[in-house]
């Protein structure tokens, strides 16, 4: 039986069920937090604790079963926040491991490494491979795929660091890959070359916000080489309106790479990346169910059949996760 790790302990992929593949409960900085706690919001716990977990409950109304989080270090991962929320909501929670930048690596990263001032080997492997196989800080809950970024600076110096570092912690463990890219930029070949060097199987490998374009050569491009494109900014209608992202979808399947597409939003319960209610106002159906509620209804309109539904939702999330070994 093959399992992935979840927030509440291992489950068998084949149980994952409707799985949404990029969803945060919290993007926020905790050094914000605790030195500016009213910017752009005023912080209270236990509020938003409660209310992810509303959040989450209407999500699993719909039938949704899974999340995927991918949180780390950069987006302010916190796992004994997420273990609280999952205690008063039956829905698997699959955190990361990963650095998210898009230019240069953390501080605390420059000095120690490879030809570094302290020359030892490559400390994020060390710590991505221990989150997946030992479990994050002393919270008992294992990372289940690893995540990295590459955006509109493109292959820093940093960025490359990071990403070879999350491929080469990949190869440890078979734990799967995803990474945050900008379609408008292509950088998703970017990332599939860095990768296919380090030896990683692309085909375990999402190339996330692909659905931030509707350009069908780039997308056909990344889903020829093995990997799988993330159409997964659904109610981000500022990057691209809410039409062209079904109609991207719906043509891709009739084109047959319905097996090589997951969906989610790219939401955030909340986020201190910008005020709470002027994001509500600019983006209205930037949520957990829009995809239930608006997209999944678009998609039938354009033809697309159930069982390609479920491809995306269930079959390729499951596939993906298999070859996971830690």
């Amino acid at each position: 039986m093959a399992e992935v790790q979840t927030v509440r302990g291992p489950v068998d992929v084949d149980s994952l069920g409707h799985v949404l593949m990029h969803e945060h409960l919290f993007t926020i900085s905790t050094e914000l937090r605790q030195n500016y706690p009213d910017y752009p919001d005023h912080w209270d716990e236990d509020y938003r604790v409660a209310d992810a977990v509303a959040k989450l409950k209407e999500c699993a109304s719909r039938g949704v079963t899974t999340i995927v989080d991918p949180t780390v270090l950069g987006l302010g991962r916190y796992i004994p926040r997420v273990q609280r929320i999952n205690e008063h909501v039956d829905i698997n929670i699959i955190v990361a491991t990963g650095i998210y930048t898009y230019h240069d690596e953390p501080l605390q990263f420059r000095f120690t490494g490879p030809g570094r001032v302290f020359d030892l080997p490559e400390p994020m492997v060390e710590l991505f491979v221990r989150d997946i196989r030992d479990g994050i800080a002393e919270t008992g809950v294992k990372a289940g795929l690893l995540k990295c970024a590459i955006d509109e600076h493109g292959l820093t110096p940093g960025v490359e660091r990071v990403l070879r570092a999350v491929g080469r912690a990949h190869l440890q463990t078979g734990t799967p890959i995803t990474v945050h890219t900008s379609a408008h930029l292509r950088t998703g070949l970017i990332v599939q070359k860095v990768l296919r060097e380090e030896g990683v199987d692309l085909s375990r490998v999402v190339i996330g916000h692909s659905g931030d374009t509707a350009d069908l050569d780039y997308l056909r491009e990344i889903a020829d080489a093995g990997s799988i494109i993330g159409m997964d900014r659904f109610g981000i209608d500022v990057f691209l309106p809410f039409e062209d992202r079904v109609n991207t979808v719906a043509a891709l399947a009739r084109d047959g790479y319905t097996d090589r597409m997951v969906l989610g939003h790219d939401s955030s319960c909340y986020s201190d990346f910008y005020p709470e209610q002027r994001r509500r106002a600019l983006l209205p159906n930037w949520s957990l169910v829009h995809i239930s509620d608006d997209v999944l209804p678009a998609l039938r309109e354009r033809g697309v059949t159930e069982d390609q539904i479920t491809t995306m939702l269930v079959d390729n999330p499951r596939r993906y996760f298999k070859g996971t070994q830690a």
